[in-house]
């Protein structure tokens, strides 16, 4: 009677972890984790401390047209590639700018805006350069991983410091602990200049032109399902009205 009891009681247990996996794989499912930094005007809080932007409205809609619930995940930039190797997200969808790093690394959507790297100085030495070679002896800031980082790896500058986020480098060049960052032209347009926190910067020069995509695993359908969603929007004109309600040019 024990032995019977007992083997029972391990179906018993055996169905209920059936049951539990089976709800947390569906519940996986109806969800997009996604990874993002906070990045204004992509992926940022207002006020309230509510996620808002253009990159989290953009989600939202494909998510409710893909009939998911989508999860922002705040990542580490310059590990983008490694969390979502490791499943720990869905997709990369914050202002990613489309590099070569990033075909190798994922499949990319279809490019959405367009985008820039720009050079933020202090406003009153914005206009003492005519190349950015002349700005070789200034102490630069960028991002980790980003676009701009590269841009100051690949013209040779060596003084610079890597930092955790495009708004740490603004503020290294707001406090002099830097002179100079290259961020998203994207940013540079909502964070700098007259009328917003970092008044006494401005843009110096652009040094590239470029597009943002959204990253998924190789060979995940998910990107399919986001390029048509994206399309659908492009055509009915509501992912036009959302780029010009943040100041964005779409691809």
């Amino acid at each position: 009677m024990k032995r019977i009891f007992t083997l029972l009681l391990a179906a018993v247990m055996l169905a209920l972890a059936c049951v539990s996996f089976v709800a947390c794989t569906e519940s996986k499912k109806d969800k997009l984790v996604i990874g993002i930094t906070y990045y204004k005007p992509m992926n940022y809080k207002d006020d309230t401390g509510k996620l808002v932007g253009f990159d989290t409205e953009f989600a939202e809609a494909v998510c409710e047209k893909l009939g998911k619930e989508p999860e922002f995940l705040v990542i580490d930039w310059k590990n983008k590639f490694i969390e979502l190797d490791a499943d720990t997200i869905d997709c990369i969808w914050n202002g990613m700018t489309i590099t070569d790093e990033a075909l190798a690394n994922a499949d990319v959507s279809t490019p959405y805006v367009k985008n820039a790297q720009v050079v933020v100085t202090k406003a009153d030495i914005a206009d003492d350069f005519a190349e950015f070679s002349d700005m070789k002896n200034l102490k630069f800031a960028a991002e980790a991983g980003s676009a701009g980082e590269e841009c100051i790896t690949d013209a040779g500058f060596e003084n610079y410091t890597a930092v955790t986020a495009q708004s740490d480098a603004l503020n290294e060049v707001s406090t002099g602990a830097a002179d100079a960052c290259v961020i998203d032209l994207s940013m540079a347009n909502s964070m700098i200049g007259e009328g917003t926190s970092y008044s006494a910067l401005a843009q110096a020069m652009k040094l590239n032109e470029e597009e943002y995509g959204i990253a998924c695993r190789k060979g995940d359908k998910l990107l399919d399902d986001i390029n048509a969603a994206m399309a659908e929007m492009k055509a009915d004109g509501s992912l036009q009205k959302l780029a010009e309600k943040y100041n964005l040019t779409l691809a």
